[in-house]
């Protein structure tokens, strides 16, 4: 009995040293730059993480655009202002003639009666500000200041054209869920060939083809896909890297 005991040691004992010199497991971090294992986890990760960096560059990039755009906005409202505060000094010497006044009084009308014709609900705010300044441009007009008359209609003609543009290019009615609206409209050209689509989505049937370079204003966005329009009246989504800031020409 003690034999056997005796010869079972050295049967465990060389088990235990085969167990400690086998190689365990190595942790991925410590594989060599050529092992297949190492290889196919960095070849995983560019493969996820790539397109996500795209994808928040891209998102990054309407972001700073819509930020330029509310500048932009911003410095021509600037820049009017100032225009106005000089015609103000310069009718300390000649006034706005009545006939000046008096015609962009009746542009102004129009243009307030065809938005109000084309998109009424969508620019309700937009509407009341406008009738407010031109009701103060009949005021003003009534009592003979016809600088003061003239400045208030061109105020409400800016603020037509700016609806007219918002709501231009079939973004009408509420949004959909998940759709942001963009402070301002954005002033877009596609990089590429594009589809537009029906809708945010790969999903959604294709509704119109856009070459390079093809000019549209983007209006909201969901998720990675771009509500635009085009001049022809054409309106959809688009994939957002398939579209960047429209280059002067």
């Amino acid at each position: 009995m003690g034999t056997r005991r005796r010869a079972v040691y050295p049967i465990i004992l060389s088990g235990m040293v085969a167990v400690a010199c086998t190689p365990s497991a190595t942790p991925a971090s410590l594989h060599p730059a050529g092992d297949p294992a190492n290889g196919r986890s960095a070849s995983e990760t560019v493969t996820v993480r790539d397109p996500q960096l795209e994808q928040r560059i891209a998102r990054l990039e309407l972001r700073l655009l819509e930020r330029d755009a509310q500048l932009d906005d911003l410095q021509a409202r600037l820049d009017e202002a100032r225009r106005e505060v000089v015609r103000a000094m310069a009718k300390l010497q000649t006034l706005a003639s009545r006939a000046e006044a008096a015609s962009a009084m009746a542009e102004a009308e129009i243009a307030l009666q065809s938005l109000k014709t084309a998109a009424a609900p969508q620019a309700a705010p937009e509407i009341g500000q406008a009738t407010q300044l031109l009701q103060q441009s009949t005021a003003e007009f009534n009592k003979r200041n016809y600088g003061g008359a003239l400045y208030l209609a061109n105020q409400a003609k800016s603020v037509v054209g700016a609806s007219r543009e918002r709501v231009a290019s079939g973004v009408r009615g509420s949004p959909r869920p998940g759709e942001v609206l963009f402070a301002l409209p954005l002033r877009l050209e596609t990089v590429s060939r594009s589809n537009v689509r029906e809708g945010p989505g790969a999903g959604y049937a294709v509704v119109f083809t856009l070459e390079t370079g093809a000019p549209v204003i983007g209006y909201s966005y969901d998720d990675q896909w771009v509500h635009v329009g085009d001049d022809s009246g054409r309106s959809g989504w688009i994939f957002e890297t398939l579209v960047g800031r429209r280059q002067a020409r």
